[in-house]
């Protein structure tokens, strides 16, 4: 049976990761829940966590209609977390790790900041099969669709665990129904919000998250998400760019003398 571990980057007590892991169990898998024992967004892929003698904490939790289910609060981010259970901390280790349900989007390549794709990642990156959710419900939403969201992603499961494992995809999810499908969808070159500096004093600044003023690259993820589509996009934990440096070495010509760097004195 494959095993699950069910994290995310809003916490133990975030409604959509409560909602993902109902999900999954009734789907018949095997899941095991370990997340932040508190708000941990915008960790990106952090294994920083609140040590104390060089130990981190670990809380055994019951959520509600998940009783039986081994649930464990950790005091450190979802990147962690995900390392953590490659490595057994939580018993038998996983086959997949799903992250979510985001309390909003993850789109562009924005999602290098976020926990929720950070923990996805670090799974593929130990040999797992990663998937992050999210559920685009804007900055002043109504309703929350969880429960949608969750199934998007249990109805995607089947599909990334007939690529290699290693494979990651972020998924998207717009809050509103019906949807008008799934789509898979390059990165848009920026996120669908933006973080500005609003306050700077001395001692202290402030952030502030706001929407993005223009109009998403068409055939982005953030563009096929404003249209309602379920967007799906394959994400790499770690790739490699080549950029030629060490063939100067072959001609016998250092690297300085290839980028033209020079002492001006």
């Amino acid at each position: 049976m494959t095993r699950v571990l069910v994290t995310n980057d809003d916490g133990i007590d975030a409604p959509g990761l409560h909602a993902l892991a109902r999900t999954l169990r009734g789907r018949g898998l095997e899941i095991v829940i370990a997340a932040p024992a508190a708000q941990s967004s915008g960790s990106s892929a952090s294994i920083m966590a609140d040590e104390k003698s060089g130990r981190i904490t670990i809380e055994r939790r019951t959520l509600p209609g998940l009783d039986d289910v081994p649930t464990f609060a950790v005091h450190g981010g979802p990147g962690l977390i995900a390392l953590l259970a490659a490595h057994g901390a939580f018993g038998e280790r996983t086959d997949v790790v799903a992250s979510g349900v985001n309390h909003g989007a993850n789109v562009g390549r924005a999602i290098l900041h976020s926990g929720t794709v950070g923990a996805a990642l670090t799974g593929g990156l130990n040999g797992a099969w990663g998937m992050a959710v999210s559920l685009d419900v804007g900055l002043s939403p109504s309703s929350f669709l969880w429960d949608e969201a969750s199934d998007a992603a249990a109805d995607l499961l089947p599909v990334l665990i007939q690529h290699p494992r290693g494979t990651v995809i972020n998924v998207n999810v717009p809050n509103l129904t019906p949807v008008r499908g799934s789509i898979e969808a390059k990165l848009a070159p920026f996120g669908i919000v933006q973080t500005t500096l609003t306050e700077r004093d001395e001692h202290t600044v402030r952030l502030a998250v706001e929407d993005l003023p223009h109009t998403p690259e068409p055939g982005t993820d953030a563009a096929y998400l404003a249209e309602g589509w379920i967007t799906v996009s394959g994400i790499d934990p770690v790739s490699h760019v080549r950029l030629g440096l060490l063939d100067s070495a072959e001609r016998g010509s250092s690297i300085s003398d290839r980028l033209n760097l020079h002492d001006p004195a």
